[in-house]
């Protein structure tokens, strides 16, 4: 992998505290101006990797790398730089706690749908968004991780009292996050000759199967997923069974973009203000079901449970939400994979059951899926599906391969796949909504990494990780130029040129934050225990097991009557062995390397010996 993690990681946190640190006070806002949203990722673009690889880490004064304190040498030294981020994330924790309580808005973030309409209201722009919720989760978490191990070193009483406030702000603020995911979770379900319906099962046809047979099947396949959804289902949700009763009516679930109208309050939650209103359309939107999961994964992450982050409340909590996740993963994932030799998603574009149709939708169902696998340990060829789902993505997306001209794959990065958010228009009787997602190569770059994370067989892990190397040249190419933000992203158009130019000279945190998840997920590769083949492990087995045999022969002839060099090199021999066996397992390469060593050096013993024999 060409992707060098460590120092690009370096050079984004250098190039941003450039941007965002001047005369001694931290400067928000970044291309879209300030929000709940922009703010968190401007953040967690420094916090993130500095929680989640160890190496990177700044919450241990004496534990700082001598090259992280060089790169952020502008924040101060190894005592600075740790309380100077606990005072950004506290402005960022008042700043976005309105009367008390939390909150999750998209103001600038959010568009109007028609660009002929009235204008935004006020009232639109406090809007709460999937976004923000999921992004809170995050940032929360990293914040209670960072605190937990700060606070360890600490002896002074105002900084106990300062950690001890943040961690007061950050806690709330996850909780009000939880929530907010918890009630825009929704099931839709309709007849499956309904319009929805009716695209599901075209969609998911790939047989040619008639309608009622394909319709048969796929509620079987479904059947414990309803069952789980009626039964199960009891917090921040309406009434679920009801919807599900009749058992031929076709269902989704996933997440709306906010709160869905109607959305019941969650009775335990304490502390975090009034729930708003829902307004959101009750129907799940891809997108914001992939964002929301990949928020509520981090709540059962290894690094959660072993600082104990959540609390009693918040762990509630998070069982409902992994519940949530579990039966909307093994939804999309049914429908995705359903059918014969074809899956439904290799049949590109995927089609939602509002019509809509576009290879984001396929990128995002890749994410669910990939997840998925993970998490049941399905073997290659599943895995290797995805990863080729993924490898006509980066083609059909202009990723790896030129725009022609007047190509409508550059949509997909500029400006986007924009988004409707039915149900704002409910809101001070202003115009419907919208949403722009610009981060397609982003996703299918961090998918891949996973894809290759996951892996077994070598020379499959070796060809998308290669891929992967072609996909960041491309995200590299987009880094901006511009002296004010050099370093940052994004440029889209550096790559897609006669594209319609643009003010470039801010960030987009957006992206940079994203880019920062990609370099994580590139770490976690690198990091991931090397695949071990049959043959390679034979192998080194055989290898190891002829040069301890050799060894065993040469100690048998004794060594009492050899100099004090050979005795030596016998001891380096045996070290080499010990080594060898150890490590034999894991990394037979390495134990195959020191076996071949131990080989040449007996193999000189035994030349040396027969030399002597014959000179007398």
């Amino acid at each position: 992998m060409e992707i060098q993690t460590r120092r690009q990681i370096l050079e984004i946190w250098r190039a941003t505290v450039d941007y965002s640190y001047r005369h001694g006070e931290w400067a928000w806002g970044g291309r879209s101006g300030r929000n709940s949203i922009s703010d968190a990722e401007q953040l967690l673009t420094i916090l993130y990797p500095a929680t989640t690889i160890d190496t990177l880490k700044v919450d241990s004064v004496d534990q700082t790398a001598d090259d992280v304190l060089e790169y952020l040498h502008a924040l101060g030294d190894a005592q600075d730089i740790p309380r100077r981020l606990i005072k950004f994330i506290g402005d960022y924790m008042e700043t976005y706690l309105v009367d008390g309580t939390p909150d999750f808005s998209g103001d600038n973030y959010f568009e109007v749908e028609d660009s002929d309409a009235e204008t935004m209201r006020p009232e639109q722009r406090k809007l709460h968004v999937i976004d923000s919720f999921s992004t809170s989760v995050t940032l929360c978490l990293s914040t209670l991780g960072f605190l937990r191990v700060y606070r360890q070193g600490l002896r002074s009483q105002r900084m106990l009292q300062e950690v001890d406030r943040l961690e007061q702000l950050s806690s709330q603020r996850l909780t009000a996050a939880m929530v907010g995911l918890l009630r825009s979770f929704t099931v839709n379900t309709f007849d499956p000759g309904d319009p929805p319906g009716q695209v599901m099962c075209t969609m998911l046809n790939q047989t040619g199967v008639t309608t009622e047979i394909l319709v048969h099947n796929l509620l079987d396949e479904l059947a414990q997923i309803r069952a789980a959804l009626r039964q199960e289902l009891t917090i921040g949700i309406g009434q679920v069974g009801e919807e599900l009763e009749n058992r031929g009516r076709l269902f989704e679930c996933g997440l709306s973009w906010g709160v869905v109208d109607g959305a019941p309050e969650v009775p335990f939650a304490t502390d975090i203000g009034p729930q708003p209103v829902g307004v959101a359309e009750a129907r799940p939107y891809l997108y914001y079901t992939v964002v929301a999961l990949d928020g509520i994964q981090d709540l059962f992450s290894a690094r959660t449970r072993s600082l104990g982050l959540l609390n009693e409340e918040q762990q509630r909590l998070a069982r409902a939400l992994q519940l949530r996740w579990e039966l909307t993963r093994q939804f999309w994932a049914t429908v995705a994979t359903f059918g014969g030799d074809r899956w439904p998603l290799e049949d590109l574009p995927w089609k939602t059951t509002d019509g809509r149709e576009s290879d984001y939708y396929s990128v995002l169902l890749t994410s669910i899926l990939i997840e998925g696998a993970s998490s049941e340990r399905i073997g290659d060829a599943y895995i290797e599906r995805i990863g080729r789902v993924l490898e006509e993505l980066s083609n059909r997306g202009r990723i790896t391969r030129r725009p022609v001209e007047n190509d409508p794959a550059v949509a997909l990065h500029l400006p986007g796949m924009r988004l409707r958010l039915i149900g704002s228009e409910k809101v001070a009787e202003g115009p419907r909504l919208a949403w722009t997602v610009s981060s397609f190569t982003l996703l299918v770059l961090k998918r891949l990494l996973r894809v290759a994370e996951l892996l077994d067989d070598s020379s499959l892990r070796i060809r998308f990780l290669q891929l992967a190397d072609l996909v960041w040249g491309h995200v590299e190419r987009r880094q901006i130029e511009q002296p004010s933000a050099r370093g940052l992203w994004d440029n889209p158009t550096q790559v897609f040129v006669g594209t319609p130019v643009a003010d470039y000279d801010k960030p987009s945190w957006y992206h940079t934050e994203r880019v920062i998840e990609v370099l994580v997920a590139a770490a976690n590769v690198t990091e991931s225990r090397s695949t071990v083949t049959p043959e390679l492990l034979e192998s080194a087995s055989q290898l190891l097991a002829e040069a301890e045999q050799l060894f065993d022969r040469e100690r048998l002839r004794g060594t009492d009557d050899t100099g004090d060099q050979m005795r030596e090199s016998f001891q380096v021999v045996a070290a080499k062995l010990r080594r060898a066996r150890e490590i034999l397992s894991d990394r037979p390469g390495t134990a195959s390397v020191l076996a071949g060593d131990v080989l040449r050096e007996l193999d000189m013993v035994d030349a040396a010996r027969q030399d002597t024999a014959r000179m007398s």
